[in-house]
């Protein structure tokens, strides 16, 4: 990847809908290349999509699950458990992460009821030791899409 391919995936991680013509422009380049060059970002898996950024609902209510999961054998891996809690659709990510904690997931969900809901469902999950939700209060930026 070369300084023209980082200045391609900047201008589209600001703006996924930015034309072509205007990509080419700011890096100057013909449309060609730089088309060629954005096909080659995404067969080489590096541009996974073209997303339009949703802001969720002012009523839902965005959370951080932490999970804790008894890994004292390997059996007991994280990895079992990632499909598991990602049925459930108000979990928009969910990652496996060192330290202390196991798994962290996100949630956006439109009430408390549905947010404790999931928590019951989520404590459910075999070998889970206990969780910890943190609630958001204040969104100060989002760069993630």
């Amino acid at each position: 990847m070369d300084k023209f391919d980082k200045e391609i995936l900047a201008i589209l991680a600001e703006d996924g809908r930015c034309s072509v013509s205007d990509i080419a422009r700011e890096v100057n380049l013909s449309r060609s290349a730089v088309t060629s060059r954005m096909k080659k970002l995404e067969e080489d898996g590096v541009i996974l999509g073209y997303h339009v950024k949703i802001a969720p609902p002012e009523s839902s209510i965005n959370a951080y699950i932490a999970l804790y999961f008894d890994t004292s054998r390997a059996e007991h891996s994280c990895d079992k458990y990632g499909s598991k809690v990602g049925e459930i659709p108000e979990v928009k990510w969910a990652h496996a992460i060192s330290g202390e904690t196991d798994m962290m997931v996100y949630i956006e969900a439109p009430s408390m009821k549905r947010l404790n809901e999931i928590r019951d469902e989520l404590q459910a999950l075999p070998h889970l030791k206990h969780l910890i939700t943190h609630t958001v209060l204040t969104e100060f930026f989002n760069r993630r899409f």
